[in-house]
């Protein structure tokens, strides 16, 4: 693989990945630029969990390549590329029951807390912990202000509301401080007003902590109003990329989501 583009925080080529039988993503390119929320979207089934898990190295692709700030990932691990500064939420909650909301987030200060291996390295570990647990602590204080949940910092996460939780598991990514952040369905489950209030929380990463998104998300309202790009998958295939309103308007994509029946009536209706 050549080396990535200098511009791009995430570049896919010709990604190609199958279990047995199945061709889940089927040549797939596309990038994503510096301060961007790009939107992945597209039916149930359509690939773009797979996607992801191909980014964060949790699946790896028969053919093609994955570039990350320029450096090939294609074959790193999980926790390697997540050093390279990417983090992510999952489609269901991965919050840790039974304990607090302030101790949640503070795990993903975990990709910062490498004390090294070895005899010296345990000598001091003491040492070590005690001077910087105060700076990931701090980290994670402003975090706790930044998405609004200070009432509820001590609180265990089993008990707070679905949205809040999502609130919870968004400021866990952000507190590995990414570049990259990808979020699977950020807000499956929400009204109105939740998700009002993780789009902001979206949109004010980008502006205030210069974080580049990546979101799979199937609320179209939301699609449209917080992203700058999006691509739409359709069983493993790219049927649209492009601005949202004129990528979700395209024909194939229209179909994709009403059906063939559906679509002609919607194109006939708005010819």
């Amino acid at each position: 693989m050549t080396e990535g583009s200098a511009s791009a925080v995430l570049e896919c080529r010709d990604i190609e990945l199958s279990f047995g039988g199945l061709r889940a993503l089927k040549g797939l390119s596309f990038d994503i630029m510096p301060g961007e929320i790009f939107g992945l979207v597209g039916p149930n089934g359509s690939g773009k969990t797979s996607l992801v898990n191909v980014v964060t190295g949790f699946y790896r692709p028969q053919r093609g390549s994955v570039a990350i700030f320029g450096a090939d990932t294609t074959r790193m691990r999980p926790h390697r590329i997540a050093a390279h500064g990417v983090a992510r939420t999952f489609q269901n909650l991965a919050l840790f029951r039974g304990m607090t909301v302030l101790d949640n987030i503070l795990l993903g200060r975990h990709v910062h807390m490498g004390v090294g291996s070895g005899a010296l390295a345990t000598l001091f570990y003491w040492v070590w912990a005690a001077r910087h647990e105060v700076a990931h602590r701090r980290a994670v204080e402003e975090l706790i202000d930044f998405m609004q949940l200070q009432d509820i910092r001590d609180e265990p996460v089993e008990v707070i509301p679905l949205g809040l939780q999502k609130r919870v598991e968004l400021a866990r990514a952000l507190a590995a401080d990414p570049r990259l952040l990808i979020l699977d369905e950020p807000m499956a489950g929400m009204n109105k007003e939740e998700k009002e209030y993780i789009a902001r929380f979206i949109l004010d990463a980008r502006e205030e902590r210069n974080t580049t998104v990546l979101m799979i998300e199937h609320h179209m309202d939301v699609v449209t109003s917080i992203c700058d790009r999006v691509m739409v998958l359709s069983y493993g295939e790219n049927i649209a990329q492009g601005k949202p309103l004129e990528a979700i308007s395209e024909p194939r994509v229209i179909q994709a989501y009403l059906g063939e029946r559906a679509a002609k009536r919607h194109v006939g209706a708005a010819a």
